[in-house]
């Protein structure tokens, strides 16, 4: 069994399931340090890949284009590969997310796709135009919340990106989206293991937009994370048939309870996190689920 990632502050909790289930893991780190000799064989066994579209932030500038490249081989080879490189696609555009969501019947946030921040400011106001007062920013290549704000009208966003907090996505591409406002001040994350649902979560809004599970994730000692017992995704059927149909194994969505009625989804992380105040409560613990349906995929390398 191979696990490629590039963060090692998030394998921990993994490798610690891994062994408690009894599977061997070689965790196989792609910071694009490596070259990669496509006239060689690549070892036998399965390969999970959790490649995180943040990779940039922590100074793997390469990690991604390498990524593509090794997964692009081990299929060329026929190894088998949990979400493999068309995954890592959508993994590392929001656009590809939106459209595969979209065309899986499932409500997303109007959305407008800017290149360049002059576009930008003009998405905000012909929102604007439309009746969207609020809108929100994030990156196209996301995770860990990057770019995510909240502005409530086209002024504000303006004096925004004319000034240095202004930070241009790192593949040039912005989104400009709707400010959907939840009923209850939280969003739901569903964890999805084996293309099968898992359990849910409920990230609190209080604090913003950046959302991520992990340890550090609380305010004043208190958690931003709580399972949502019981909980189940109003619509579950259509979220496995999205997993089905993009090939996605593992991911937790994420979406909105909203005050209009609607149930609108935002969000497909294919290397999710797993908050350890919730795992020590959930009815299934995430990275423990991970690894018995890798091993049940072939006997361990």
């Amino acid at each position: 069994m191979h696990a490629i990632h590039e963060n090692p502050d998030w394998w921990p909790p993994f490798a610690t399931a891994f062994a408690a289930e009894g599977v061997e893991v070689r965790p196989w780190l792609l910071t694009g340090e490596d070259p990669l000799d496509l006239s060689g064989e690549p070892p036998e066994g399965v390969f999970w890949s959790r490649m995180s579209a943040s990779a940039h932030t922590r100074g793997h500038d390469r990690s991604i284009a390498q990524t593509r490249a090794v997964l692009r081989w081990l299929e060329g080879h026929g190894r088998r590969v949990v979400n493999g490189s068309a995954v890592l696609e959508l993994e590392v555009s929001k656009v590809a997310q939106d459209s595969a969501l979209r065309a899986a019947g499932i409500d997303t946030p109007r959305t407008v796709v800017a290149f360049g921040p002059e576009q930008v400011v003009a998405a905000a106001a012909a929102l604007h135009d439309d009746g969207i007062t609020s809108v929100v920013t994030k990156h196209n290549q996301g995770g860990k919340g990057l770019g995510v704000r909240r502005f409530d009208d086209p002024a504000s966003l303006e004096a925004h990106v004319a000034s240095p907090d202004w930070v241009v996505p790192v593949d040039g591409v912005a989104l400009v989206q709707e400010y959907v406002a939840p009923a209850q001040p939280f969003v739901t994350r569903a964890e999805f293991v084996g293309g099968r649902f898992l359990y849910a979560l409920a990230a609190s809004t209080s604090q913003g937009f950046e959302l991520c599970p992990a340890d550090a994730c609380g305010v004043d000692g208190q958690p931003l994370f709580r399972l949502r017992e019981g909980h189940v995704p109003p619509l579950l059927e259509r979220y496995e048939a999205f997993l089905s149909a993009t090939g996605i194994e593992i991911a937790g969505i994420e979406y909105i309870e909203a005050t209009d009625g609607r149930v609108v989804t935002y969000d497909v992380n294919t290397n999710t996190n797993y908050n350890p105040d919730v795992e020590a409560v959930a009815p299934v613990r995430g990275p423990h689920a991970i690894a018995r349906y890798l091993a049940s995929q072939s006997s361990p390398a």
